[in-house]
């Protein structure tokens, strides 16, 4: 299970250390697009059950279909280095709107890891506190 919010940036390379928490669990990892502009981090169990989910979205609406075949396209092998890293490919950077040198957030999500660029983790979390605090009234 993926728990905690951590805190890092991109190296020149588009390479980003994932918290050590989290680096026995990905010693193969898939790095994906993910719903609401982050990335997402899959062990390969998880990465073939989204892949599953994935495939019957394409048998629907158009839309679904171009979600698909993006989820597909850009999904790639990203598994840590002997320093924990792993190598973002440009085009999942451009996506998440991740720039080196910048913060981004790395996050559990109970069964993937997200990657975020800060400012947008921010609206998401700020977002899910909100709606946890009216769920409390």
């Amino acid at each position: 299970m993926f728990l905690g919010e951590f805190f890092h940036s991109l190296d020149p390379k588009g390479r980003l250390i994932l918290p050590a928490r989290f680096r026995d669990l990905l010693t193969q990892a898939y790095v994906t697009s993910q719903l609401d502009g982050c990335l997402a981090l899959w062990t390969p169990a998880e990465f073939q059950s989204r892949a599953e989910e994935m495939k019957e979205l394409a048998k629907g609406t158009p839309t679904e279909r171009n979600m698909a075949r993006v989820f597909f396209a850009s999904a790639q092998e990203a598994s840590p280095d002997r320093q924990g890293r792993i190598a973002i490919p440009a085009n999942l950077r451009r996506f998440a709107g991740l720039d080196e040198g910048r913060q981004v957030v790395v996050n559990g999500h109970f069964d993937h890891v997200e990657i975020w660029d800060l400012a947008a983790w921010e609206r998401a979390r700020a977002a899910g506190e909100s709606a946890l605090h009216g769920a409390q009234a």
